[in-house]
């Protein structure tokens, strides 16, 4: 979650993707390049421990956009997949 939020920080969409499930990626990923990333806030995980292989983070990604402040909140599900975690999608809240 955390090197995610720092790709989106980044302005990364290449390692966005590659660190995306291949069943639920995008073909193609545009940032904003208006959104300036701030910080993130993990609230609660659930699994995604050494022997799982899926997990869960509920976080809140803050931000600038236009001058304004925002906050990104979403309970995402992991997977792992040939040994490294992957984001699949965001839970229904």
């Amino acid at each position: 979650m955390r090197s995610r939020f720092s790709a989106f920080a980044l302005g990364d969409a290449a390692y966005l993707r590659h660190s995306w499930h291949p069943g639920t990626r995008p073909d193609r990923l545009e940032l904003d390049p208006g959104t300036r990333w701030t910080r993130l806030e993990i609230v609660e995980t659930g699994q995604g421990g050494l022997f799982d292989s899926a997990g869960t983070v509920r976080f809140r990604a803050h931000y600038r956009e236009g001058g304004r402040a925002g906050v990104l909140a979403e309970h995402s599900r992991f997977a792992r997949e040939d040994g490294r975690w992957v984001y699949l999608d965001a839970l229904p809240e």
